[in-house]
C-alpha cells in the first residue's frame, strides 16, 4: 500500500525544531519554551511591521472615497448625456417625419398637376383629330 510521506516529514520537522531549541537553551525544556515564544513574538512583530500601516490604510480609504465620488459624477454625466441624446433623437425623428410627410404631399400635388395637364393635353389633341 502507498502511504503518505507528508506526516513523517512534518513530524521530523517538529522534532528537529524542538531539538534545536532544547539544544540552544542548554537542555532545559522551560528555557527552550521561553526562547521559542520569544522567537514567535519577534517574528510576529516583524510581520506586523511589514503590513500596511494605518496611514496607508487611510490613504486607501480616502482613495476609495474619492473614487466613489468621481464614479457617481461620471454616472451622472453619462445619464445627462443619455437624456440629451434621447431628447435630440426624438426631435430629429419628429422633424424627419414631418419633412417626409411634406415631401410626399408635394409629390402627390405634383402628380395630380401632371395628370391634370396630361389629360388637358390629351383632350386638346383629341379634339383636333376628331374634326
Amino acid at each position: 500500500m502507498s502511504q503518505s510521506r507528508v506526516l513523517p516529514i512534518l513530524g521530523a520537522g517538529v522534532v528537529g525544531i524542538g531539538g534545536y531549541y532544547i539544544w540552544k537553551s542548554g537542555g532545559s525544556p522551560s528555557a527552550a519554551e521561553k526562547k521559542f515564544e520569544a522567537d514567535l513574538h519577534r517574528g510576529a512583530a516583524k510581520v506586523k511591521s511589514e503590513l500596511p500601516s494605518s496611514s496607508q490604510t487611510n490613504a486607501r480609504q480616502e482613495g476609495a472615497h474619492y473614487g466613489k465620488e468621481i464614479g457617481s459624477k461620471i454616472d451622472e454625466a453619462v445619464s445627462q448625456a443619455d437624456k440629451t441624446y434621447s431628447s435630440t433623437k426624438s426631435q430629429a425623428e419628429a422633424l424627419a417625419k414631418d419633412t417626409k410627410a411634406e415631401a410626399l404631399k408635394k409629390i402627390d400635388q405634383f402628380d395630380r398637376t401632371v395628370e391634370q395637364k396630361a389629360a388637358e393635353a390629351k383632350s386638346w389633341f383629341g379634339s383636333g383629330n376628331s374634326k
